[in-house]
């Protein structure tokens, strides 16, 4: 080890030879250093003299890396290098390359050569280590996240409890992360259980490598967008990290199946599964995963990938403890490859199973899951564009055991009479969403032959242009048990189509009703509501329902002591309802919303601040006859509530 301090010769202050580097290093450890100097004559000047100007860097700044490494291991507390690292960048830079296991734990209590006194000397306030069990959390975004906060947050955790999650979003654009901010959080935060990178481009299988071998304990893997890394860094992960649990891969382009082959092999406890654009991602890789002998994957997400029928297969004989799928945008899996993960009959503890925008999914392919998924409860398809109306009513017959979820997203060949008898098919359905059906059309069916859902306690009908009235009434009839109805979006339907449905679920009492942008309502039907159903009434809707006036609120007022929520944006309302409705028997509101009601002025503030005894959340954006002071009065009396304005 070279000498730190040397001074030898004539040196005029110690000649008691030198300091190497250990000795400095255990006077540092013990607190405290003693050196004999003698005194001496002071020198004559006989001359004039030249003051040399020297460098502006500390003395302590001249010594080489090797050196300061050296004393840096031999600090006792985690405050002590802490503070060591504060003095700049580049001792925080050699601190946090310090790994645990190279630090020096020194048992002052045992001391020879009558220094034992000395060391048992210990200050009320010693640096006591914590132990590491990563229960903190350390998140970086955008421009905050570089190698030097790296650094810092390894260097600051390691005796504080431990680093264990750990989220980077983003980089800086002019000093972005790279290998040597994450080598640093793998030097010094072995207890890391919770990695997540996204969008970190510098970043490459030698700072993933380094994770591998300093996080034995890494559970959850995250990287999105990461170009840099590729399978070498994934398999470094596999071979050290035998206790990971959820890995997801996001548009990475270098990570293929070599991978993911090495995770199926190494990693028997992995249980959620996500990939995601990924171009050299193919069959072999995903085979390999799903058909692993120790394999206990229970969540699996594929998402643009160039897999084929082969993968779909295999998920369906080997995927026994799968419990949720989920499978979108899959351009070479066809009818054949859905078919056969169906028939295979594999998939017996699948809950839950998403489609998305896959060609394959057909009627023939749907009825096959049905039939072959005997414990699902939730399914979700959306951009099916090959299942129609017989797919649909086949599959509610496979799976009217047990299915209670169904959620229909832009399957344009599914039109009222498909609905209406899968409905009366499903024995267990408790919630049905129509998202943007446009194969929808409001046409006359004869409702008494379908038998009602008495399961069915959830209806969300959105944005489908050609269910009006005549459907929702036959919807009424065959759902009288409701308590949630979500019908935003319907510019079609009228208080007519309305009024059955409410009628026959007021044995039930619905609690939730969405009526955003209704705009042939009127205060009829919230009238019909608040005396049906006001008992139950938890949440009302009627944003951009410009035909509801004042007369509703009265009537919300005076009957739904249990609401919470209410909205009323873009409503024909004025001065009166509010006041109305601070009058009113609800003492529980907590949200109240009336953005846009330009009849609503500074009358309304008294109201306003008496409501806002029980509010937590005021809208008032876009109330131009309710000027700033008048909004500033609000804020100050209700300052325990989140006020839009």
């Amino acid at each position: 080890m070279p000498t730190l301090v040397n001074y030898s010769g004539d040196d005029e202050f110690y000649s008691g030879g030198s300091l190497c580097s250990a000795d400095l290093g255990l006077m540092l450890s013990l607190g405290h250093a003693q050196v004999y100097c003698p005194l001496r004559k002071r020198a004559r000047i006989s001359g004039p003299f030249i003051i040399e100007e020297r460098t502006k860097n500390p003395s302590i700044e001249i010594l080489p890396d090797e050196c300061l490494f050296e004393i840096f291991r031999r600090l006792q507390g985690g405050r002590q290098r802490s503070a060591a690292a504060c003095v700049s960048k580049r001792w925080l830079m050699l601190s946090s390359n310090l790994r645990s296991s190279e630090i020096c734990h020194t048992d002052l209590s045992v001391a020879d050569n009558g220094t034992s006194s000395d060391a048992k000397m210990v200050s009320a306030d010693e640096d006591v280590e914590v132990e590491c069990d990563g229960y903190l959390t350390r998140c970086l975004e955008g421009k905050k996240a570089t190698d030097i906060r790296l650094a810092a947050i390894a260097v600051g955790t390691s005796s504080r409890g431990g680093l264990g999650k750990l989220s980077v979003r983003g980089s800086n654009s002019v000093r972005g992360i790279t290998n040597v901010g994450l080598s640093a959080i793998a030097h010094g935060c072995p207890s890391l259980r919770v990695l997540s990178l996204w969008n970190v481009p510098y970043v490459g299988d030698e700072g993933l490598v380094e994770i591998a071998r300093g996080c034995h304990s890494l559970e959850k893997l995250d990287l999105s967008q990461c170009p840099s890394i590729s399978n070498k860094g994934l398999v470094a992960i596999a071979e050290n990290c035998p206790s990971l649990t959820s890995l997801a891969i996001e548009s990475c382009r270098n990570i293929g199946n070599e991978g993911l082959q090495a995770i199926g092999r190494c990693c028997t406890k992995l249980q959620s599964l996500t990939i995601k654009d990924c171009p050299l991602v193919g069959d072999q890789g995903v085979a390999s995963l799903l058909s692993s002998g120790a394999t206990m994957l229970k969540k699996v997400k594929l998402n643009s990938l160039n897999i084929t029928d082969f993968s779909l297969a295999v998920i369906g004989h080997y995927g026994k403890a799968i419990t949720d799928l989920n499978l979108s945008s899959l351009r070479n899996v066809s009818q054949k490859g859905f078919w056969v993960m169906g028939n295979a009959r594999g998939l017996q503890s699948l809950a839950s199973l998403s489609i998305t925008l896959c060609r394959g999914a057909t009627d023939v392919s749907v009825e096959a899951v049905g039939k072959g998924c005997s414990n699902l409860k939730h399914m979700c398809l959306r951009k099916c564009c090959f299942v129609s109306d017989g797919g649909l009513v086949a599959f509610a017959r496979a799976a009217t055991g047990s299915l209670e979820s169904l959620l229909l997203e832009e399957c344009n060949r599914i039109t009222q009479a498909g609905i209406l008898n899968a409905v009366s098919n499903f024995g267990k359905l408790k919630s049905l969403s129509l998202v943007k059906c446009m194969g929808v059309k409001d046409l006359p069916l004869q409702a008494s032959l379908l038998s009602p859902c008495e399961s069915l306690r959830s209806l969300s009908i959105r944005s489908c242009p050609g269910f009006g009235s005549t459907s929702l009434a036959m919807v009424g009839t065959l759902c009288p048990q409701l308590h949630h109805l979500d019908l935003s979006g319907l510019t079609g339907i009228t208080d007519a189509g309305l009024l059955p449905l409410l009628e026959m679920s007021s044995k039930a009492g619905l609690v939730k009703v969405n009526l955003t942008d209704c705009l042939n309502l009127t205060d009829e039907v919230v009238l019909s509501l608040a005396r049906l159903h006001g008992e139950t009434l938890e949440l009302l809707n009627l944003d951009g329902c410009r035909k509801v006036t004042d007369a509703s609120l009265v009537a919300i007022a005076n009957n739904c002591p249990l609401l919470n929520d209410l909205d009323v944006s873009k409503c024909s309302i004025t001065d009166s309802g509010v006041a109305a409705l601070s009058h009113g028997v609800q003492v529980n509101l907590q949200i109240l919303s009336i953005s846009g009601c330009s009849m609503v002025t500074k009358k309304s503030v008294p109201s306003l601040i008496k409501l806002g005894e029980s509010l937590v959340g005021l809208n008032l954006q876009h109330c131009n006859a309710i000027s700033s002071s008048r909004v500033e009065i609000i804020v100050e009396d209700l300052w325990r509530c989140d006020i839009l304005s």
